[in-house]
């Protein structure tokens, strides 16, 4: 009976102060969403929702998975040449609005903890391919982790492990792009 109640006691603590889902832009998200579901309800990313259903690519990333999503702010998006993303939304950019949007995508599901022990078993910096065909690099400077995009711009994951049902979102603070 004393097991008992110490385990169930134990289960209850663990549960009480077991670490929720990050918020993203003060609201919850739920691990049992899928990234479409949760990115809708974020108010930090319209613009890259706005993106996704233009781009045709709300089913793909509603789907399985999994998927790793380095989700660019709206302040990202800001941050373009004035007229980029009004131009990137108009139909004939479709296939270049679709390959920047999965150069933010990696076909796994890669918690911080991952990718940081990728960066740190390749001696300091790790190269990865995205769905959309683009090679980033990604660094770990006192905690954050980096990603320089193929033109050497760079963007930190500013929240990290937003889990979903079909994989993990990471927030970032900058657009990437693929190389010219």
């Amino acid at each position: 009976m004393k097991t008992l109640f110490a385990a169930a006691a134990i289960t209850a603590f663990s549960s009480t102060f077991a670490l929720a889902n990050p918020t993203v832009g003060g609201a919850p998200m739920m691990e049992s969403m899928n990234i479409i579901e949760n990115a809708v309800n974020s108010p930090i990313h319209t613009t890259l929702v706005a993106a996704v259903q233009a781009a045709g690519l709300v089913d793909t990333l509603q789907g399985e998975g999994p998927f790793t999503v380095l989700a660019p702010t709206d302040e990202a998006f800001a941050m373009l040449p004035a007229g980029t993303v009004e131009d990137l939304l108009k139909p004939e950019n479709l296939q270049t609005l679709q390959t920047i949007l999965t150069c933010h995508v990696i076909p796994a599901r890669a918690l911080w903890g991952d990718i940081n022990g990728m960066i740190s078993a390749d001696g300091g910096s790790h190269t990865f391919t995205t769905v959309g065909g683009c090679e980033f690099t990604a660094t770990n400077v006192d905690g954050v982790i980096t990603i320089e995009d193929g033109q050497g711009n760079m963007a930190h994951v500013t929240t990290a492990d937003v889990i979903q049902s079909n994989g993990v979102i990471h927030v970032i603070d900058h657009v990437l792009l693929p190389a010219m």
